[in-house]
């Protein structure tokens, strides 16, 4: 029997599936009677399921970072689709193909990781270049990022994705410097690198993709701070002299203030030139990976627009239809959805 990917599912539709589980929580409704609420995904999208009065004990089997087969029936809440379960029980791991559910970069790892070493090493200033260094002398932070997604469900939320996202954000701020001259290549670059590294320490995939006790307590931006500053006396030690001031002070400014503003969690507001550019341009990779997922993974074939997104505030033009319509495509190979 062909399999229910989470991007063929419509309201009204009877599924017996298994899934990963993304998220499981145990959540009291009105009532104050017990319901599991779990993150459902495969390789093309995420359905949140549901299964009502239950008790901790009957829900202690399920747990994030397993597989589950679930029985129940699709419907529309809130302009989102949602399972309603009648059934669930953990999946064994090993009977399930992984290419059912884990999307992958465009790339192999190696060839993006190729490319971030050769663009990273036409850095210029010594003690920027040095810096990096020390983090890719670091084998096991390397190897990390080359499994660590960039997000747990929203952009680039798969093995790999987080390396894909610096990559091309290294592609965008070379062509960014291009276009403007007057900003610091070198910097703007190590800010790329730099930016998201707290993620290292700040999500988990051995399991799904979670939160670290240390990630949720203090973010990336601040664990990003903290492994920078980690790697200056070492950066000091082989440069024979003290790290700059300043060029301190400006990358510490672009880990922090990346985010673009307060409300997104950035406790500084970029306050440079090349800080206004990182936060722009990994603002926009972010973004139109992700318009172009929920395009592609849109479950109602036959409307021009999506589903209301309540993260992004609005519902998507998809368009009439016709052939060759390049924003229904996803940016990075995966699959359409």
């Amino acid at each position: 029997m062909a399999r229910r990917f989470v991007n063929t599912l419509k309201d009204g539709d009877l599924v017996e599936e298994v899934y990963f589980v993304a998220d499981r929580q145990l959540r009291a409704n009105r009532n104050a009677a017990l319901y599991l609420s779990v993150d459902l995904r495969d390789r093309t999208g995420v359905i949140n399921g549901r299964l009502w009065n239950v008790t901790e004990m009957s829900c202690e089997p399920i747990q994030s970072g397993g597989f589950a087969k679930v029985r129940g029936k699709v419907q529309v809440y809130q302009g989102t689709l949602q399972l309603i379960l009648t059934h669930i029980m953990p999946a064994v791991a090993d009977d399930q193909n992984p290419a059912d559910f884990e999307e992958g970069p465009s790339q192999s790892v190696a060839a993006l990781l190729d490319e971030l070493k050769t663009t990273l090493g036409t850095i210029q200033n010594p003690a920027i270049r040095t810096v990096i260094e020390c983090f890719f002398d670091d084998a096991p932070l390397i190897d990390t990022l080359c499994q660590m997604p960039a997000g747990v469900k929203a952009h680039h939320a798969y093995r790999g994705g987080l390396l894909e996202h610096i990559v091309t954000l290294s592609r965008l701020a070379s062509k960014v410097c291009e276009i403007y001259p007057s900003l610091d290549r070198d910097l703007l670059l190590a800010g790329v690198f730099l930016h998201d590294i707290g993620k290292l320490r700040e999500l988990a995939c051995e399991s799904g993709f979670v939160y670290t006790d240390e990630g949720q307590l203090l973010g990336h931006l601040v664990i990003g701070v903290e492994m920078l500053t980690e790697k200056l006396p070492l950066a000091e030690q082989r440069l024979g002299q003290p790290f700059p001031e300043e060029l301190k002070l400006r990358l510490k400014h672009l880990i922090l203030s990346h985010h673009g503003t307060y409300e997104f969690g950035s406790p500084r507001l970029p306050m440079t030139p090349t800080a206004i550019a990182l936060h722009l341009i990994d603002n926009l990779d972010a973004k139109i990976y992700e318009f172009t997922q929920v395009i592609a993974a849109d479950p109602n074939s036959g409307s021009h627009w999506t589903l209301f997104q309540p993260r992004l505030e609005r519902k998507l033009f998809k368009g009439f239809g016709e052939p060759s319509q390049p924003d229904s495509t996803p940016q990075n190979g995966a699959p359409s959805t």
